[in-house]
């Protein structure tokens, strides 16, 4: 219980960072670069999603393994937190709908929505693709 404690502490650590790199590059693109905020998301999705399976690879999963090549868990891992991102969106969309009190408060759909996906997007991460613990050395 205590690996799987520390599994999700270190997991939310990364969901943290790649939240902070996710937004700051969608606010550097739309702010000083003058994209478009929609077309902005997609680098800003891909870049943090990579950090966070870099994390979960050295950090959060560092005890198990996923018997993948690199760019295949990457890629694996770029499909499961794509679920996670479209969990994040429903669940906002559901509350911003049915709440509209939070048309003026957006954040906290959307922080709801994040906090969703995080718990789907780590039952996915270590019962898909890193479920198997590295042998011992």
């Amino acid at each position: 219980m205590v690996k799987l404690h520390r599994e999700i502490f270190l997991f939310a650590v990364g969901g943290v960072g790649g939240l902070v790199i996710d937004t700051g590059i969608v606010q550097m693109l739309v702010g000083l670069a003058g994209w478009n905020p929609y077309v902005a998301r997609v680098p800003s999705f891909l870049i943090a999603a990579t950090f966070t399976w870099w994390w979960s690879r050295h950090y959060t999963f560092a005890d198990r393994r996923s018997d993948r090549s690199a760019h295949a868990e990457w890629l694996h891992w770029m499909g499961l937190m794509s679920v996670g991102a479209a969990v994040n969106y429903g669940v906002y969309a559901l509350l911003l709908m049915n709440f509209p009190v939070l048309h003026r408060w957006p954040a906290i759909g959307a922080a709801a929505g994040s906090v969703v996906a995080a718990f789907v997007n780590f039952a996915a991460a270590r019962s898909t693709l890193f479920k198997n613990p590295k042998a011992s050395a």
